[in-house]
């Protein structure tokens, strides 16, 4: 590890923009990759550490895998780390999806990239399998933990609790079952500071109004307090995100076309990296680069300033006996709720409509892949651009599944 700062940073910027390029597969892929880069190969954080940065992130709105890069930037190389980690991170999926912006309004049409994408994501699984291991081996500290750990994945599935509920019952159960009574703890180093923080805002209201046509006259303005807005309160992920823009962007200001909004987040969902960069595809269909460059900065930009706020509070929570236990009882309960999307996402992945019902040649990628990240310790690009490959060979010889 060097201490020069310009190395720090330029270590940080090819890391984060390699991640950027090869970060398919959703948040959860994106933290398994983060993790194996930077506890596992260059062991710039303990996974301890890393589990701590992990609850903290799922408990402020905002895309997950983007905020702890910001972490890890400004953990590693201070304010600068902070800003070149977050916007490396982003950048290869803002100008893919800019791209694909620009051949859509174009030409009308999106470029099918379906056969590298049905090899990817079996290796993908391979890769969020790999992390989950070593983090559960980390979080579950005791059997409490492994208790909690398991509540919150079972209320999850029961109940469809929205992932910040899960997290703070989890975080509470533990902060009182866990707490060990430390007569030394100051008032003030209670959790409520962190949990009083937590607001989702004001939910957008959508109204019946029929979209005329696609481009209105838009202010940058407005494109881009609705995305700031968004980003403001954007807990649950990509899912919630679709409701956000159905919400304001078709039915309220009738910005955009029903089927471009379904375009927009089909484009989202292919292409790499934080599937919030679909405010660029959006924001280019309304104003064009201008558009694209304002809805992006609305969207990420309190990514950055949420992060920031709070990076420096973290060590605090360890500082106390209340907030260690329902940071401890965080962790658990956000590797509960990783292996809960992996098993939907395997499900989803590994699985046909029709006989014999298991895609074999996708377990097979999986399997493969699995072996060799964890025994051979493959980096996850290699994985990524190999089994894209297999997905275009497969295709290319006529296998449909």
């Amino acid at each position: 590890m060097t201490n020069s700062a310009p190395s720090r940073l330029g270590e940080l910027a090819n890391l984060f923009f390699k991640l950027g390029v090869i970060g398919f597969g959703g948040p959860v892929a994106h933290i398994a990759m983060i993790e194996d880069e930077v506890v596992k190969r260059r062991q710039w954080l303990t996974r301890e550490h890393f589990l701590d940065l992990l609850g903290a992130t799922n408990l402020i709105p905002g895309p997950n895998s983007t905020e702890m890069a910001i972490h890890i930037g400004y953990i590693y190389a201070g304010w600068l780390g902070l800003i070149v980690s977050g916007v490396c991170f982003v950048l290869p999926a803002v100008l893919i999806t800019g791209g694909f912006a620009w051949v859509y309004v174009a030409y009308g049409t999106l470029p099918q990239i379906a056969p590298l994408l049905y090899g990817i994501k079996p290796a993908v699984l391979a890769i969020i399998i790999n992390a989950l291991w070593g983090l559960a081996k980390k979080a579950v500290k005791t059997r409490q933990l492994l208790v909690i750990a398991l509540a919150v994945a079972l209320l999850t599935l029961l109940f469809k609790l929205n992932e910040v509920i899960a997290l703070l019952i989890g975080g509470l159960l533990g902060m009182v079952w866990l707490h060990s009574g430390d007569k030394n703890d100051k008032p003030g180093d209670k959790a409520n500071f962190l949990i009083a923080s937590l607001s989702t805002g004001a939910t957008l209201k959508a109204s019946a109004v029929v979209a005329a046509s696609t481009v209105a006259k838009v202010s940058l303005w407005q494109l881009g307090w609705f995305f700031l807005k968004v980003g403001s309160v954007l807990f649950g992920g990509g899912y919630l995100l679709v409701a956000f823009l159905q919400g304001g962007l078709v039915q309220e200001y009738g910005w955009l076309t029903q089927q471009q909004l379904l375009d927009a987040i089909a484009i989202g969902q292919f292409t790499p990296g934080p599937v919030l960069s679909t405010a660029t595809f959006i924001g280019y269909i309304i104003a064009g680069i201008p558009g694209a460059i304002v809805a992006t900065i609305g969207i990420f930009l309190p990514s950055f300033v949420f992060v920031a706020a709070l990076n420096p509070l973290i060590p605090r929570l360890r500082a106390s006996s209340w907030t260690r236990a329902f940071l401890d009882a965080v962790n658990v309960s956000a590797v509960a709720l990783m292996v809960v999307t992996t098993v939907q996402l395997g499900t989803a992945t590994l699985t046909l409509p029709q006989a014999p019902f298991v895609d074999f040649l996708g377990l097979a990628i999986a399997i493969v892949s699995a072996i060799l990240a964890i025994h051979f310790r493959i980096n996850a690009a290699w994985l990524v651009f190999g089994s894209a490959f297999m997905g275009w060979g497969a295709s290319f010889l006529g296998y449909t599944p």
